[in-house]
C-alpha cells in the first residue's frame, strides 16, 4: 500500500446531470449538504391526470412517490439539429442525456479543442417506456416507421447518438449491467484512458420511468418501500424508491489535466467490476462474495488500505436483503479498519434510486464531498441496522468535516445491478492545483459568449453575470481562458472587457451597458486586414501601457528598440516608455527621423501581439510609411533590414527643404484641376479626401483659395511636403541604400500605395519601387476599396483612428467591422483594454481568432455556467384506444399531429406543389414551409425521403426513385418532378381503424422479427446520404 501515485490515476475534470429535485450538479451537492428529499409526492389529481385509475389511487398499497425530474416532455431539438418530428420520436431518456453531455464537456473546458484528440462515450440507458408507452400503439403515429422507431428509441444506441451530435471520434460504447451499468461505464471509460484508446472519456447513464407520476404499488417483501422513503441502513428501512436522472462525468488521464489546467474534482485511483456468479441465492439477489471481491480488487488497484478510506458512497438500496448483505461485504472488506472511523452513506435516501444512472450519481456526490472536504449527511438514518455496531462503519445525520487522517482523504462508491455485476471505485482529493504565474490583477480581460439565437445568448449573459457576483474572487483571467477556445462558436455573439469579476458580473448585468458588444456572425468576412497608420498619427507615450502590461508586447518592441540603436541617437525605449505620470511631452518625437522608426516600431509590437491572441490577418496594407510595416509582416523585409531601411527613409525625408501639406474634402480628380505649380496631389484617402503637398506659401494661398470657394480644407501637422517633387533630392540615396538590402515575395498579400492594388512580387522586389513609393502620391482609396469589394474586416493597427475614419468613409464600408487597436486621445491609459477589445470585435463579426493557449501562462480551466438550453415540449401523448376518433390537439404538443396517408383525401393531379408540401409540414413536423425551403436544412434525411417518395406514390401515384428528394430537395423542385411524372391516381385504400387494445406482446414480437434484410433495404435508401443527420 502506497500514498505514492500509480501513475494509473484517472481525474474527474468535469459532471453534467438532471436529478430529483435538482436542475444540475451544484444544485445536487446544495440538496446534498441539506439533507433534504427531493422525492415527489404526488397528489390525487396528479394521479388521476397520469392515468391512474381510482381504485388504484385508493388500494392501500398504493405509494404515490417517485423521484421526478421536471419536464422531461421538453428538448432542445434546433440546437442538436432535430425537427420537431423527430424530436417528438426521440426517447426522452436520450434527449436528456445529450444536454447533459454537452453540459458535462463543456464544464470540464473539453467541448471542443485538438481535432485530433479522441473522445470517448461510455453510457447506459433504460429501456425506453417512451417507446413502449407512448409510440408502439400509437395509430396516429402510423406514418412513422417501425425501423424508425426502433432507431430513435434503442437504449443502445445512446452513445454513437451523443458521439455523433456532439462529434466525439474516440469509442462508442453502450453498457448494460442493470443498476451498476454507470459505474460500469466509468471502469470501462478509465481503462479506455489507460490503454490510450481515447484521451477524454463521458460515462454515465440516464433513467425515466414512463409513464410518469403514477407512483407504485408496495408489495410485501418486494423491493419497493412502504411509506415512499428511502432508509439506507436504517432498521425502518421498508426498501428503495424509483427516481429518474441522467449523471456524467468527463474524464481524463491526472496528468494530462495537470498540464492543461483542468480543474480535478477528485482522482480515482483504483476500480474494479466482477459478477457473483451462482455464489448466491438467486438471479436477482446480491451475493456478499461478490461484492468483498470486487471491492478489495478496487483496493488493490488502488494500492490503498481501506483504513484510509474515509467515507463510502455506498449502493445503500433501503432494501432488507441488499442493505444487510451490502454491510456484511464492506465490513469483511473493510476489515482491519478502526471502528466507526469510515462514514457511509447513499445519495438514494435523497433521490430515490435511478437505476442505471444511480452509480454514477453516487459517484458525483462522493467527488464532491472530496472536492469540498465535507463528509455529507444522510437523512433518514435515525436507527442504524445492528450490522453496523461494532463495525467499521457510521452513518452520519449531518455534514461533517472530512475527518484528519494520516493520508490523502479518499472515499469509495459502490454500484450493484440485478444479475450480479458489482462495480466499485476508489476516489483520491485532488492535490491543490499549483498556481500559474499571477495574472496582472488590473489586466483587462476579453470575454467571449455565444450562442444560437439572441434569446439563449441573453440567457447566458445573465447566467455569467450571476456566477461571477457570487464568485467574486473567481480569477478572471481563468474565466476569460475557460469560456475562450473550448467551446463552440455559435452565431450570437458577445464580448465584454473587465479586469475583475466583479467588474465583469456589473457590466454584464447591466443591460444598457456600453462596454459589453453583441452581434451576429452572419456572412462572416473573408479575413481581417491589418491597416498600419503612417507619420502624423504618432503621440507621446503611445504603446507605454501595453510595454508595462504585454510582455508579448515588450519583447517585440524590445528587439525593435535594440536593433535600431546604431541608427538613432536615442533609445526608443526612453523616448515612448519614460517613467512618472502624466507622460512627459516628446516634441522630438515629431522628427521625422524619429517618428518613422517610432512608428513602425509600436506598429508591429502591436502586430506581435494581435499574433500572440490569435490574429491572423488575410491581407496587410499601410498608409506611406505603414506599407513598411505590412511588408515586414509579409516577409519581403528582415525586421532589421526594415528597421535600417526605415531609418535611412526618415533621416533622408527629414533632410529636405520644409514643406506643408493640406488635407482637401474633394475626390483627387477634383483636386488636381485646382492646384498651383509646385502642389501636387500627395494621397488620395478616401472617395472624398485628398491630400495635397507643396512649398509653404503655395500650399497656405491654395488653402485661402479653396475656402472663397466653399471648399473645406485643413493645415496637416507635419513639417514636410512628403510624396512631392520636394523629396527628390532624397530619392538617390535611398535607392542606394535599397540596393543593399535583399527583398522577398510576400507571404500574405499586400496592398500597394503606389498601384492601389495588390502588391506583385516583382515590385516588392523591385528596389525602385519603395523608392517610388517615398515619391509617388498614396493611393490608399483605391486599396480600401479594394479590400471592401473583397470582404475583408478591417482593424488599424497603430496609435489613433485616422485609417478607420478613413475607411469607414466608403460606401461599401456599411455593415463592414472597422475597428482600431490604440486609443487616439494621446493617452495610452487604456491601450490594453483597447486591443483586448479589438480581437474581441473581430471575434464578434465572424473572422476567425487562434485563441491563445493559456495553459502556457499558467491559467487553469474553472467551473463556469453551461449552455442555457432553449427547450421546447416536444411529446406523444400515450394513446387511449376508447378515444379512437379525431385527434385532440392537446395529444402532441406544441408542434402538429402528423397525419396518416390513408386519412388523408388524394389530391388532383394537377395540384403536385401543394401535395409536396402537405406532406412534408406532416414529416417535418412544421406549420409552414416556403417553395424554396431546403428539407434538409429542416431536419428531413433519407429516411424520411423514402416516405416521401411513398406518400407521393400514395397521393398522386407517380414512381419517383429514391434519391428524387437529394436531386430535389426543395417544394418547388420536387413539385416539378412529380408534375413530369404524374398520372391518374389510383383507387383511395380504405381508412385504416385504430386498434381498440392492441396486442403488445404480438407487436413486439414482429418488431423483434424485423430481419437484417429488411434493415439492410431501410439502410440501403439511405446509401445517397453524404453527411446528413441520420434521425
Amino acid at each position: 500500500m502506497t500514498d505514492q501515485e500509480t501513475g494509473l490515476e484517472i481525474a474527474i475534470v468535469g459532471m453534467g446531470g438532471r436529478f430529483p429535485g435538482a436542475a444540475d450538479v451544484d444544485e445536487l451537492w446544495r440538496r446534498v449538504l441539506a439533507g433534504t428529499e427531493t422525492i415527489t409526492r404526488f397528489t390525487d389529481a396528479e394521479l388521476a391526470a397520469a392515468g391512474v385509475t381510482e381504485g388504484e389511487r385508493r388500494h392501500p398499497d398504493h405509494v404515490p412517490a417517485h423521484g421526478a425530474v421536471p419536464d422531461v416532455d421538453r428538448f432542445d431539438a434546433a440546437f442538436f439539429g432535430y425537427s420537431p418530428r423527430d424530436a417528438r420520436l426521440l426517447d426522452p431518456q436520450q434527449r436528456l442525456f445529450l444536454e447533459c453531455a454537452w453540459a458535462a464537456l463543456e464544464r470540464s473546458g473539453h467541448l471542443t479543442g485538438d481535432p485530433g484528440r479522441l473522445v470517448g462515450v461510455y453510457a447506459a440507458a433504460a429501456a425506453s417506456g417512451y417507446l413502449l408507452h407512448h409510440l408502439f400503439r400509437n395509430p396516429r403515429l402510423d406514418s412513422v416507421s417501425e425501423y424508425e422507431l426502433m432507431l430513435a428509441n434503442d437504449k443502445d444506441s445512446l452513445p454513437t447518438r451523443v458521439a455523433y451530435h456532439l462529434d466525439l471520434r474516440g469509442p462508442a460504447v453502450a453498457v448494460q449491467t442493470a443498476c451498476s451499468s454507470s459505474l460500469v461505464a466509468v471502469h470501462l471509460a478509465a481503462q479506455a484512458l489507460l490503454a490510450r484508446e481515447c484521451d477524454v472519456a463521458l460515462a454515465g447513464g440516464v433513467h425515466l420511468l414512463l409513464p410518469a407520476g403514477t407512483g407504485y404499488r408496495h408489495e410485501v417483501g418486494g423491493i419497493m418501500s412502504r411509506d415512499g422513503h428511502c432508509r439506507p441502513f436504517d432498521v425502518r428501512a421498508s426498501g428503495t424508491v424509483g427516481g429518474d436522472g441522467v449523471a456524467v462525468v468527463v474524464l481524463r488521464r491526472l496528468a494530462d489535466a495537470r498540464r492543461d489546467g483542468d480543474t480535478v474534482y477528485a482522482v480515482i485511483r483504483g476500480s474494479a467490476i466482477n459478477n457473483d456468479g451462482r455464489v448466491k441465492v438467486g438471479f436477482t439477489a446480491p451475493g456478499v462474495d461478490g461484492q468483498v471481491a470486487v471491492i478489495r480488487a478496487a483496493q488493490e488497484m488502488a494500492e490503498v488500505d481501506p483504513a484510509s478510506i474515509g467515507y463510502v458512497e455506498a449502493h445503500g438500496t433501503g432494501t432488507e436483503l441488499g442493505d444487510q448483505i451490502e454491510l456484511r461485504a464492506l465490513t469483511e472488506a473493510f476489515r482491519g479498519a478502526a471502528d466507526g472511523r469510515c462514514a457511509l452513506g447513499s445519495v438514494k435516501s435523497i433521490l430515490g434510486h435511478l437505476d442505471v444512472a444511480a452509480g454514477v450519481t453516487g459517484l458525483i456526490k462522493a467527488a464532491l464531498a472530496l472536492h469540498h472536504s465535507v463528509v455529507p449527511p444522510s437523512p433518514y438514518c435515525t436507527e442504524p441496522h445492528p450490522e453496523l455496531t461494532g463495525g467499521p462503519f457510521r452513518v452520519p445525520t449531518a455534514a461533517l468535516p472530512w475527518p484528519d487522517l494520516d493520508t490523502p482523504p479518499r472515499a469509495a462508491v459502490s454500484s450493484f445491478g440485478i444479475g450480479g455485476t458489482n462495480a466499485h471505485v476508489v476516489l483520491q482529493a485532488a492535490e491543490p492545483a499549483q498556481p500559474g504565474p499571477p495574472a496582472d490583477s488590473d489586466a483587462p480581460q476579453l470575454l467571449v459568449l455565444s450562442a444560437r439565437d439572441a434569446d439563449a445568448l441573453d440567457r447566458a449573459r445573465a447566467q455569467l453575470a450571476a456566477h461571477l457576483a457570487e464568485h467574486p474572487d473567481l480569477p478572471l483571467a481563468d474565466v476569460a481562458f475557460t469560456v475562450r477556445g473550448s467551446r463552440p462558436e455559435l452565431g450570437h455573439r458577445l464580448v465584454t472587457v473587465a479586469a475583475t469579476a466583479t467588474v465583469a458580473a456589473a457590466q454584464l448585468a447591466d443591460r444598457d451597458s456600453a462596454l459589453v458588444r453583441v452581434g451576429v456572425a452572419s456572412g462572416a468576412p473573408a479575413g481581417v486586414a491589418l491597416l498600419f497608420p503612417g507619420q502624423g498619427a504618432q503621440y507621446a507615450g503611445m504603446g507605454r501601457t501595453l510595454y508595462r502590461t504585454e510582455p508579448v508586447y515588450r519583447a517585440a518592441f524590445d528587439d525593435c528598440a535594440d536593433l535600431l540603436r546604431p541608427h538613432l541617437d536615442v533609445d526608443l525605449r526612453t523616448l515612448l516608455c519614460p517613467p512618472g505620470d502624466p507622460v512627459p511631452a516628446a516634441p522630438e518625437l515629431d522628427e521625422t527621423r524619429l517618428t518613422q522608426p517610432a512608428l513602425f516600431a509600436v506598429e508591429y509590437a502591436l502586430a506581435e501581439l494581435l499574433h500572440h491572441h490569435g490574429v491572423r490577418p488575410a491581407a496587410l496594407a499601410g498608409h506611406s510609411l505603414g506599407e513598411y510595416v505590412a511588408a515586414c509582416r509579409a516577409g519581403v523585409f528582415t525586421l532589421p533590414d526594415a528597421l535600417a531601411t526605415v531609418a535611412v527613409r526618415g533621416r533622408l525625408m527629414q533632410a529636405q527643404q520644409p514643406g506643408s501639406m493640406l488635407s482637401v474634402h474633394l475626390p483627387a480628380d477634383e483636386v488636381a484641376p485646382l492646384l498651383p505649380g509646385g502642389v501636387e496631389v500627395a494621397a488620395a484617402n478616401a472617395p472624398r479626401l485628398t491630400t495635397v503637398s507643396g512649398p509653404t506659401a503655395a500650399v497656405a494661398a491654395l488653402a485661402v483659395e479653396l475656402r472663397e470657394q466653399g471648399v473645406a480644407c485643413r493645415e496637416v501637422r507635419t513639417s514636410h511636403a512628403f510624396h512631392s517633387a520636394m523629396m527628390e533630392p532624397a530619392l538617390a540615396g535611398f535607392a542606394a541604400h535599397l540596393r543593399e538590402v535583399p527583398l522577398r515575395p510576400p507571404t500574405v498579400p499586400v496592398v500597394s500605395n503606389v498601384t492601389g492594388g495588390w502588391l506583385a512580387d516583382d515590385d516588392a522586389t523591385d528596389p525602385g519601387y519603395w523608392v517610388r513609393q517615398l515619391r509617388r502620391p498614396v493611393n490608399f482609396t483605391a486599396g480600401v476599396d479594394l479590400l471592401l469589394r473583397q470582404r475583408f474586416a478591417l482593424l488599424e493597427v497603430g496609435p489613433g483612428r485616422t485609417l478607420a475614419t478613413l475607411a469607414r468613409q466608403h460606401e461599401a464600408a456599411r455593415g463592414v467591422p472597422v475597428s482600431t487597436t490604440l486609443p487616439a486621445d494621446r493617452t495610452p491609459e487604456g491601450e490594453d483594454a483597447t486591443v483586448a477589445l479589438a480581437v474581441g470585435r473581430l471575434w464578434l463579426a465572424g473572422v476567425p481568432v487562434r485563441w491563445p493557449d493559456g495553459r502556457a501562462d499558467g491559467r487553469r480551466r474553472v467551473p463556469v455556467p453551461t449552455y442555457p438550453f432553449a427547450r421546447q415540449r416536444h411529446w406523444v401523448e400515450r394513446f387511449q384506444p376508447q378515444r379512437s376518433g379525431p385527434l385532440d390537439p392537446g395529444d402532441v404538443a406544441p408542434e402538429p399531429t402528423p397525419t396518416s396517408p390513408a386519412t388523408s383525401p388524394p389530391a388532383p393531379a394537377d395540384e403536385p406543389y401543394e401535395v409536396v408540401r402537405r406532406i412534408w409540414m406532416d414529416l417535418l413536423g412544421v406549420d409552414e414551409i416556403g417553395p424554396h425551403d431546403d428539407f434538409f436544412e429542416l431536419g428531413g434525411h433519407s429516411l424520411l425521403g423514402t416516405r416521401v417518395v411513398a406518400r407521393l406514390r400514395d397521393a398522386l401515384g407517380v414512381d419517383l426513385p429514391p434519391a428524387a428528394i437529394f436531386e430535389s430537395p426543395t417544394p418547388a423542385t420536387l413539385a416539378r418532378t412529380v408534375a413530369a411524372l404524374a398520372r391518374p391516381t389510383a383507387d383511395v385504400p380504405p381508412s385504416v381503424v385504430p386498434p381498440t387494445d392492441g396486442d403488445l406482446a404480438d407487436l413486439l414480437a414482429e418488431i423483434r422479427a424485423l430481419s437484417p434484410e429488411s434493415l439492410a433495404r431501410e439502410l440501403h435508401l439511405a446509401r445517397h446520404e453524404e453527411g446528413n443527420r441520420d434521425g
